[in-house]
């Protein structure tokens, strides 16, 4: 049986996990490898290149970067690869019925959920801002509607208390590369069976806006706390920082503790140090963060940030809000 001509679809980490055991399967030739066009980054906004074209370069793979589809060069160039499959993780453009329909076996999409739960760009990081306990990863048959073809595997994962968005995305890629990579010798013996998805329980997840970055106070503690962990390490928590006659300090939080119990302060008051945390009343309960970030500094312990902008003031400290003033 001769091996697969696979075109890999993919740009950040989750995607470069999944490409390096595609790469490394017997049944299959990664002919090409397509990227999200590099983009600037650092203070010095320098061209970046994706995780997956760094990994496809030090594989010797050929790189493509298409901003889209819309030229038909680019579907042309596609196409004269003459791929039997297209595999997408991650890739971040949605693909146009004319390049899903070049592949001769069909596109297949690793998705980072059991769907048809958590269609759409955040699945990873929706299910940590829930509070879910139990995520996983699809393998599905790609089709023009989002993340709405048939099935062909699933993994189920669990979610554990202390995971944040990034930690699941490292789980979910090593289980979804395996997954996938047994998915393509079940296409390739041609014993690939389909299950449709049930349209009545599908959820979607949303791409994380940036007013989502900043913590709303008035929630409950519990809930607070999950949307840190999900919004760790990328995009971040953000939260301002608003002191009676000194200049707002832009802060990115990192997952703390919960507490539970009323306490007097008003949502986002700074109440004070707890041990070796900053407690923050919230709508129920309250927050201890442990560590944070200040706008152009680096990560640092509650404690180095008390000792070194607060020690002298009196409590509580200011408002955490997200605004300034």
């Amino acid at each position: 049986m001769s091996k697969l001509r696979i075109v890999f679809m993919g740009t950040p980490d989750f995607a470069a996990v999944i490409l390096k055991a595609v790469a490394a399967w017997e049944g299959g030739e990664v002919v090409a490898v397509y990227t999200q066009p590099d983009r600037p980054a650092g203070r010095g906004k320098k061209l970046k290149a994706s995780a997956t074209k760094e990994l496809a370069m030090e594989l010797g793979l050929p790189v493509y970067q298409p901003r889209n589809f819309r030229e038909d060069a680019d579907v042309e160039a596609l196409a004269a690869l003459r791929p039997d499959v297209l595999v997408v993780a991650a890739y971040g453009l949605l693909l146009p019925q004319r390049v899903l329909d070049i592949p001769a076996m069909g596109p297949y999409n690793v998705h980072g959920s059991l769907l048809p739960q958590y269609r759409g760009a955040a699945p990873i990081q929706r299910a940590v801002m829930n509070g879910d306990t139990i995520s996983g990863i699809t393998i599905m048959k790609m089709e023009a509607g989002l993340d709405s073809g048939p099935m062909l595997l699933q993994q189920a994962v669990s979610i554990e208390p202390e995971d944040t968005a990034g930690t699941l995305f490292d789980t979910l890629a090593e289980h979804g590369a395996k997954l996938m990579v047994g998915a393509l010798g079940m296409i390739a013996e041609g014993r690939a069976a389909f299950v449709r998805q049930n349209e009545e329980l599908v959820t979607h997840a949303a791409k994380i806006t940036s007013e989502e970055e900043y913590i709303d106070w008035s929630m409950d503690a519990k809930s607070i706390h999950n949307i840190i962990r999900g919004l760790t390490p990328v995009p971040g928590a953000k939260s301002v920082l608003n002191m009676e006659g000194r200049e707002p300090v832009m802060l990115r939080l990192e997952p703390g503790q919960p507490v539970e119990g009323k306490g007097d302060h008003a949502p986002g008051t700074l109440v004070g140090m707890d041990g070796d945390a900053l407690l923050v009343a919230c709508g129920s309960g309250a927050y201890r963060i442990t560590r944070l970030r200040p706008a152009g500094k680096a990560s640092m312990s509650a404690t180095d940030f008390y000792n070194g902008r607060l020690r002298n003031l009196p409590e509580p400290y200011g408002v955490l809000s997200k605004k300034q003033g």
